[in-house]
């Protein structure tokens, strides 16, 4: 990388792009003179469609191949959903900057047109389309009549789902639709307390070199203080907790000043039994309270749906 060129490498959907363009924007308005070029890398979740995530590997799908040019050098810096990393993350490279956070509630979307439609109360044989193990475990336990369709694809292919009448209803992340400008196909806003989102929903993660100074400063003008302190809570708890995309987990925290506030959760992918915990504490030591909320699933009986075998 020159002082004055920066790639950026990102998967090419609809979501991918917006985020890395939202990152480029920002740069090339921080950093005067800086060029900003993306390199769109397909990765194998974007090639894998036609199964479930949780069956061909889950977290890490998305970000492996975009990692492998970062290390190679063939990016400067790579563009995430911060959800989709795995726990940990590959030796040489390292978290830049968090960005401010995007809505990180779930959605419920229906058909076109569809008004005042609740997740609770949606009739029984209702197909309700996802992706994501946990949203299927959470949706079952407020409403244990529907019928939870496994769905893939992008933001677009998933709503397009619903028109199309291959599923009655979909749930997806807020922050997608909203950055996408599909907010107003949403249903139903689901509150965190009742429906706890993914780990870091609605964080871009913005990645480098750990030996890349200069990139890691430029990017580092990005960082949003009170998301950097929600990331490490919440990532403290995934990196204790061991588990990805098979187990249905969940884990929020919120920032009131300097005070840092975490509720976590494992259920099974029935629905029953589901483990919640929570704690509070300094924001300083946030990754570690985030740890602390795991080890307490944990020793609730967690670790049965964590690691069953």
């Amino acid at each position: 990388m020159t002082a004055s060129r920066l790639v950026i490498g990102t998967r090419g959907s609809d979501l991918a792009l917006w985020q890395a363009n939202y990152v480029k924007d920002t740069l090339t308005s921080t950093h005067e003179g800086l060029s900003v070029e993306l390199s769109i890398v397909k990765t194998k979740g974007d090639k894998i469609q036609d199964r479930p995530l949780h069956e061909v590997g889950g977290k890490g799908l998305f970000v492996r191949e975009i990692e492998q040019q970062l290390l190679d050098g063939a990016i400067d810096l790579a563009v995430h959903s911060m959800k989709d990393l795995p726990a940990f993350m590959p030796e040489g490279l390292v978290l830049a900057a968090t960005p401010e956070r995007a809505d990180p509630r779930d959605a419920l979307v229906g058909k076109a047109g569809a008004t005042g439609l609740q997740l609770a109360t949606l009739p029984a044989g209702t197909r309700l389309g996802t992706g994501s193990l946990r949203r299927g475990a959470l949706a079952k336990r407020i409403n244990p009549g529907l019928e939870v369709v496994p769905i893939r694809g992008n933001v677009p292919t998933r709503v397009g789902k619903v028109d199309s009448g291959e599923v009655d209803a979909v749930l997806l992340a807020a922050a997608g639709l909203e950055r996408l400008g599909k907010d107003d196909r949403i249903s139903e806003l689901l509150d965190p307390e009742a429906f706890l989102p993914a780990p870091a929903q609605g964080i871009l993660a913005l990645q480098t070199r750990a030996d890349d100074e200069h990139a890691r400063r430029l990017v580092g003008a990005l960082a949003h203080p009170t998301t950097t302190i929600a990331a490490a809570a919440e990532r403290g708890f995934l990196q204790k907790l061991g588990a990805g995309c098979t187990v249905p987990v969940a884990c929020h925290a919120t920032v009131e000043g300097a005070q840092v506030t975490i509720q976590g959760l494992v259920v099974h992918p029935s629905g029953h039994p589901c483990f919640s915990a929570g704690t509070e504490g300094p924001a300083d030591e946030a990754a570690e309270l985030g740890a602390m909320v795991a080890e307490a699933l944990l020793a609730l009986g967690a670790g049965a749906i964590v690691h069953p075998n």
